[in-house]
């Protein structure tokens, strides 16, 4: 693994300059303070200027800026906490339009997603699925050059701000699990779209959407009929983490890094806290315990920042779940204040991130979905065995 810094150019230094100019003007107290409020993870404003400055037909483009501008772009969006959910499943959606799309539906929608005024959402999980989505129920049948699709999907995040979702349907019950799936890419102001939101434990947004006869145009079909797999796999794997990392290092080495840095963060400002001499000349430091699940607790966390691709997506929800509850223990019952509230400990960092670590461990699937993928195809460990151990002789 290379750790070598990265030293920028003239023309770098001043490229990340303007990034750190726009953000500084349009990402302010009052987006994120909204931001919390609504659990949106997205702000319409924010992401209208960015598509009239340019920085999201930048960021789409295969040539829009070189791979240091964007790791630049990446981490000064990290640094200022930009709403940024939305932006993530638009931009993998975006790519299965350009490639699978029909040239009426890449006209329709591509220009307006560089614009920022289309955005895409992901309709996967039913309510009744699973992280298998393979399994899907929702169903799209012919009727005439069109399409009529029954069926509801569970975890449509970002769906009431979006102009379309990325939908999995059934279009052949009879045929083999990974051969009846059909994808669209389907218009959310379309009657019989039923759009109803619920907040997750860790603030955040997320929705429920029913989709009862709702008819569109083979204009939207993405792929071949029952060809869905194959359209899902790319959106899919970039979810998972799984995609091939590029010979530069200039890109995360894993998919929640993200989710890790808002735990590095919480980390290094409780380290501050417990570092600092209180009023009775003493350090909560110098208790050996503390000293030690401090210790343990960063240990853990720069492991999981360091595992790649699956692995890392696997470790650094795992490290949330192990290390938040420690962390705030050591700092007391006033950890269990949220951010904003009076006399919380370190700004609701710790209590932020234990309520978002069961959410980290099930996006995009489940862990012990992800560690039975890593067993069995990185591994080579076989399929799961799930049927229960025959009975011993008497």
């Amino acid at each position: 693994m290379d750790f070598s810094r990265v030293e920028l150019t003239p023309d770098e230094t001043d490229y990340r300059d303007r990034i750190r100019a726009f953000l500084n003007t349009h990402v302010t107290d009052e987006v994120r303070r909204r931001d919390r409020e609504t659990g949106d993870n997205f702000d319409e404003g924010v992401h209208l200027a960015m598509g009239a400055a340019g920085w999201l037909a930048a960021e789409t483009s295969a040539d829009g800026m070189t791979r240091v501008q964007r790791r630049l772009w990446d981490l000064e969006r990290r640094r200022v906490h930009v709403p940024w959910v939305t932006w993530g499943t638009t931009a993998i959606v975006a790519e299965s339009v350009r490639q699978f799309g029909s040239e009426e539906l890449r006209r329709e929608v591509l220009p307006r997603v560089d614009s920022g005024e289309v955005r895409l959402c992901l309709g996967y999980t039913e309510p009744e699925g699973g992280s298998d989505v393979a399994t899907c129920k929702t169903r799209a049948v012919r009727d005439g050059d069109g399409w009529i699709i029954n069926g509801s999907k569970m975890f449509t995040t970002g769906a009431h701000n979006c102009q379309y979702v990325f939908l999995i349907t059934n279009t052949d019950p009879g045929a083999r699990k990974h051969h009846s799936l059909t994808m669209f890419l389907v218009p959310l102001d379309t009657p019989g779209i039923e759009i109803q939101g619920i907040r997750t434990v860790d603030g955040d947004r997320t929705n429920i959407v029913y989709y009862t006869d709702v008819r569109i145009a083979d204009t939207y079909r993405l792929g071949e009929v029952n060809g869905g797999w194959q359209v899902l796999m790319q959106p899919l794997s970039v979810e998972h983490g799984v995609v091939d990392a590029d010979a530069d290092g200039l890109q995360d080495v894993s998919i929640l890094v993200h989710q890790g840095t808002m735990m590095a963060t919480a980390v290094d400002r409780i380290t501050e806290l417990v570092a600092a001499t209180g009023p009775d000349g003493r350090r909560l430091l110098d208790d050996g315990s503390v000293a030690y699940r401090l210790g343990r607790a960063i240990a853990r966390m720069e492991a999981s920042l360091s595992a790649p691709t699956m692995f890392g997506r696997v470790a650094i929800a795992q490290a949330m779940r192990d290390i938040s509850p420690d962390l705030m223990d050591l700092l007391g019952a006033a950890a269990a204040l949220p951010i904003d509230a009076e006399g919380c400990a370190d700004q609701g960092g710790a209590e932020y991130i234990y309520r978002w670590a069961p959410l980290c461990g099930i996006y995009g699937g489940t862990l012990e979905v992800f560690r039975n993928m890593i067993a069995q195809h990185i591994l080579g460990l076989g399929r799961p065995h799930y049927s229960p151990a025959p009975a011993k002789a008497s």
